[in-house]
Parts: C-alpha cells; sequence; structure tokens
C-alpha cells in the first residue's frame, strides 16, 4: 500500500500579534497588513491558535480568518490535537 504523504499544517498563533501581552487593535491590523498572506499561506492548511491566558476578542479571529481564506486550502482554530474546521476551499 502506498504511502500517503499529508502536509502539516502551518500554526498562526494569535498570542504572536500581542504587544506587552495584549491585543491592542491598531498594532495587530499593522502587523496583519505586513503578512504577504499568498506567499506564505498559499494552499496551506493553517490553524490559527488562541490563547488560553488572555482574553482574545472574536473580531481577531475574524479579521486572521479573513486574511487567509483567499490563499488557504483549510483553517482550522484551536490547538493542533483537536482543531476545529472554520474553512475549506471549495475543489
Amino acid at each position: 500500500m502506498p504511502e500517503t504523504i499529508t502536509p502539516k499544517a502551518i500554526t498562526l498563533d494569535i498570542s504572536d500579534f500581542f504587544e506587552n501581552g495584549i491585543l491592542r487593535e491598531s498594532s495587530f491590523r499593522e502587523k496583519v497588513a505586513a503578512i504577504d498572506w499568498e506567499k506564505e499561506y498559499k494552499d496551506a492548511k493553517v490553524i490559527i491558535k488562541g490563547c488560553d491566558r488572555v482574553p482574545v476578542p472574536t473580531w481577531a479571529y475574524l479579521v486572521l480568518a479573513a486574511h487567509l481564506a483567499p490563499h488557504a486550502r483549510r483553517i482550522f482554530w484551536g490547538e493542533p490535537c483537536s482543531a476545529v474546521p472554520v474553512y475549506v476551499r471549495p475543489a
């Protein structure tokens, strides 16, 4: 039986967008705007990993998912071991 190779998911950790331990909207949006979404996430499986120590507003996840959707093949939310599918590009 041939071995199937499944590409690993890229983890996008929302805590990478924190400034001094909190999510500030202005710096968050600046960092999001600086990412080359097509280059980094083209046809990728991406997990948006949250933070259990700091409350993260829902809009932050939506902004990331909206930027990823045109480029990523699949978007998940949560921890890699129990990720929840958020978006799957139609075939």
